[in-house]
């Protein structure tokens, strides 16, 4: 009798995670962090010599995130570090092959961000207005990146994410560094944000 795919990744933590039934003990913030800064946003279709990794991202869409809710709670920008994590394992999919791949993605994605959320104390699902506010963050990342990097003309990023506020793009920058650099930048801001909550 053939043995069923395998659904599981080992990490280098030594764990290994259960794609189709991740449990939050086998969630390491290492792995995130190594997975995402050896991920590449826009399938790496961006400047520089450096990809710009989704660790990177989610780095600027927490410093967004917390710019725009100044008063928001430490397990908040927590989440906005973590918007991305399940990509350290299923990749990041630009949002036409989302779209084409259909829901099984999203259910995925949706299963690994509920034990990477319970793994770090914060609700498996968040309400759905730190959701929304995170994700006008994300917004205001996309176009930072596509503007800066990824050669959108701002009139076409303006379409496709709205233009946002110069005040919020006044105080951010897009950094292109080692994925070393940005592996240990996201570890420590996650450190920070835990023991805050």
């Amino acid at each position: 009798m053939p043995q069923p795919p395998r659904a599981w990744q080992r990490m280098l933590s030594g764990r290994r995670l259960d794609l189709l039934d991740p449990t939050p003990m086998d969630i390491e913030v290492e792995d995130i962090a190594h997975g995402l800064a050896f991920v590449a946003r826009w399938n790496g279709q961006t400047i520089g010599d450096y990809a710009y990794s989704v660790a990177e991202h989610s780095l600027l869409v927490e410093r967004i995130y917390t710019l725009q809710n100044p008063k928001t709670p430490a397990k908040w920008q927590l989440a906005a570090l973590l918007h991305d994590a399940p990509e350290y394992v299923i990749g990041d999919m630009i949002s036409p092959v989302k779209a084409a791949v259909g829901p099984s993605y999203s259910e995925l994605d949706a299963r690994l961000t509920a034990a990477i959320h319970i793994r770090f104390g914060l609700p498996a699902i968040l309400p759905k207005t730190v959701k929304a506010a995170i994700k006008r963050a994300d917004k205001v990342s996309a176009w930072l990146e596509a503007v800066k990097i990824a050669g959108f003309q701002e009139a076409e990023a303006n379409k496709l994410f709205g233009r946002p506020a110069s005040d919020v793009l006044d105080q951010i920058s897009i950094d292109l560094r080692p994925p070393v650099q940005v592996r240990a930048d996201y570890t420590a801001r996650h450190a920070e944000l835990l023991a805050l909550i």
